[in-house]
This record gives C-alpha cells, structure tokens and sequence, in this order.
C-alpha cells in the first residue's frame, strides 16, 4: 500500500486518538494539529514517538501553516464536540468549527492537498422526521453545534467549485469506543451509563428513553475516514453518513448494560434537553457507493467490547 503523509486536526481527541493509531499501524506518516483543549494527552501515548504533534490551534494560521508541511492528505476532526455544550458555549463552538474550518481549508488550497476528509454530523438532520436519514433530506439544525458542523460542509463544496480543493464530509452517528471520556459533563451517553452503572448508581436519561440512536462504534468511523481518504473516486464536496446501521432506544441501551455489568438499575427520567433530537438512523448506500464503507462492527459487539474496556 502506498503510504501518504496525513495531516490530523483534532488528533488528541477520542475519535482522534483512535485515528491516530490507524493511520500509523497502516504505516503513514502523521503530522496531529491539537491545542488540546478538549481532547487529552492520554489518547495518543500509544504513538508516542512514531509522529509529530503541532499543539496549536487551527484557527492559528501560523501553526496551521507549519503542521501542512509535506502533508498529502487531511483528516480534519478538530471542534468543540458536544450539542449540550454548543447550546451554552455557542461562540466557542461556532469558533473552532467555522473559523478553523476556513483558516486550515484556505492554508490547504495553497499547498497542494490532495484531499481532505472533515468530520460532519448527523446532528445536521434535526428534527427531521424522515427515517432513515439520506444525505438529500433537507438540513433542519436544532443546536449550534449542528449549525456549525453544517456550515463546515458547505465550506467544503464552496472550496471544491472555487478552488478545486477535493472535499468528503462524513456525517457521523454517535460514536463511541474505548478511550471516549466518561467524566465531563458533556460526556456522551454510553461511557458516561457505564461509569455510573458500575458505581451502582443509576443512569439519567433526558425524555422518556424511547429516543433512538444509530450507535456507531470506533472501529467503523476510523475504517471509513481510512477508505474516504484513499479512495481513488473524486468526491467534490461529497456528504456521505457514517452509522452503524440500526437505531437503539435509551432504554434498550441500559438494559443491554445492565446485563453485561450484571445489574439491575433502571434510570431516572429528566426532561429533554435542548437541542436533542427524537430519532436517528443512517442510510449509509452513499458512503457505500463512493468508498466501499460497511460497519463491521454491530451496536452489541461494540457495547460488549467497549464495556470490557472500562473494567
């Protein structure tokens, strides 16, 4: 396989630091741009040694600059990842997704970049009812966050029409894996229903629990940014899904806890949050189509496999 030089924005986050890993098992050379204000040093000490880190920011044109040096290829993951977040923080979010997005595109088409890869939402679908999710349904963003991680997008087509700069957006569905930090207040669901159910303590759940997710584990968002970035299609500003296939409710998700974890808590109910949508499920025929993407991994296994990682 011929090797490329990527550059990773957001590389000490937990998609990030999974990325990382693959990329260099897959013998690339990696430069990671990271100001490390919301990702960790822990997800790249596997790496240590074996790539550069640029700690920057990539709203910093000088240090966006530097970490493009020799790069081939781009995997943009870098932002402020988290709805309830943006909804408090919506300047912060709106920063680090747009003006970043912008600063490291405009460095890109300057220097040769064969393609990037960005990381989108699903968020981007709001309260859309349609199911399942196809990439042509109109955007109905209900939280800065997914205004954001829109405007990336048409960022990334307006730069392929007016500069040629070769742009894939891959709207994710809720990842989560090993390494995915459970203790922030913003934390997603399954790290953080894990730490609390093995402490005993029972699971809050935002609404009635019947909302579903398209859980999306690690394995097959590293596998599709991997085969989007090398895949010998052009894709012109291209939005593909990233899911894994099948949606989920809250409540489902606690009881398939509760019988790996051997317990037997049920959750406390709030009121929705903000800014949460009802239902979410990918229609992943694009992504299929333009680089081959299939999920490998299934919801069970990837909550059987992520569990064990926490013991």
């Amino acid at each position: 396989m011929k090797t490329r030089h990527f550059l990773l924005t957001g590389c000490a986050g937990f998609i990030g630091g999974h990325m990382l890993d693959r990329l260099l098992a897959d013998g690339h050379t990696v430069t990671g741009l990271d100001d490390l204000s919301t990702g960790s040093a822990a997800n790249m000490e596997a790496a240590r040694g074996r790539f550069t880190l640029i700690e920057g920011s990539v709203c910093d044109p000088k240090a966006v600059a530097r970490a493009l040096e020799g790069v081939t290829h781009i995997i943009h993951l870098a932002s402020v990842p988290s709805v309830p977040r943006s909804v408090a923080e919506p300047l912060e979010s709106a920063t680090a997704s747009i003006i970043g997005t912008v600063t490291l595109f405009d460095a890109a088409r300057r220097s040769g970049v064969e393609r990037i890869v960005q990381a989108a939402s699903s968020s981007a679908y709001g309260d859309n009812p349609a199911l399942p999710k196809q990439e042509g349904q109109m955007p109905r963003p209900m939280s800065p966050y997914a205004v954001a991680k829109l405007t990336q997008e048409y960022y990334g087509f307006a730069f392929g029409k007016c500069y040629g700069l070769d742009v894939v957006s891959l709207r994710y569905f809720n990842v989560f894996g090993p390494r995915q930090n459970p203790h922030s207040m913003y934390a997603a669901v399954i790290p953080k229903f894990i730490t609390m159910m093995k402490r005993g303590e029972r699971p809050v759940v935002y609404g009635d629990g019947e909302q579903t997710r398209d859980f999306t584990y690690i394995d097959n968002v590293v596998e599709a940014n991997v085969r989007a970035a090398l895949s010998p299609n052009p894709m012109r500003g291209a939005v593909a899904n990233i899911g894994g296939g099948s949606g989920h409710s809250l409540n489902h998700l606690v009881a398939l806890l509760n019988d790996l974890l051997g317990t037997s808590l049920e959750a406390v109910y709030e009121p929705p949050r903000v800014g949460d949508v009802k239902n979410s499920l990918a229609d992943v025929a694009k992504a299929r189509e333009l680089f081959g993407y299939e999920a490998s991994v299934d919801f069970a296994e990837g909550v059987k496999r992520t569990v064990a990682s926490f013991r």
